[in-house]
């Protein structure tokens, strides 16, 4: 269980280093490529208009390329604030996946060996009532539009 979980972490991990990676080579080469499109609109303005025209239309590319970053950023932002609900769905999927390994069932089944069917039964029955309560709570909290 151990194993399959630092598995997971480990793949997940290299999977977003290349991401990041990317990310950063992309960015790289648009930044070299906005600044080679702002020196080529440098020199042309400055020719026919001037020192100033050419200046403030270099200004203006890289204001326009700041105001098209932060759109980005503004966007991706509100779409990972209106995707909270996926990380509760990925914790129930792998709670289930927990309780359908072999090796915690069967470490279920010593500890019930352990302290008695006798004792275990009330345990069991107030664990079984705080799940509802917590189960109502959740549904309370996330109603399905389909309902």
């Amino acid at each position: 269980m151990l194993e399959r979980m630092v598995a997971g972490l480990k793949e997940s991990t290299g999977h977003t280093i290349r991401l990041t990676s990317l990310a950063l080579i992309a960015g790289a080469g648009l930044f070299v490529t906005t600044s080679f499109l702002c020196a080529a609109a440098f020199v042309a303005v400055f020719e026919r208009h001037g020192l100033v025209a050419a200046c403030l239309t270099g200004a203006a590319i890289f204001f326009v390329v700041t105001l098209i970053a932060v759109l980005i950023y503004t966007v991706g932002k509100r779409s990972r604030t209106t995707n909270a609900a996926r990380p509760a769905e990925a914790a129930r999927g792998a709670a289930q996946s927990l309780l359908a390994d072999p090796m915690l069932l069967a470490s279920g089944l010593q500890l019930v060996r352990m302290i008695g069917v006798k004792r275990l039964i009330p345990i069991l029955a107030i664990g079984g009532i705080a799940l509802g309560l917590l189960a109502r709570g959740q549904m309370a909290d996330n109603p399905d539009p389909a309902e």
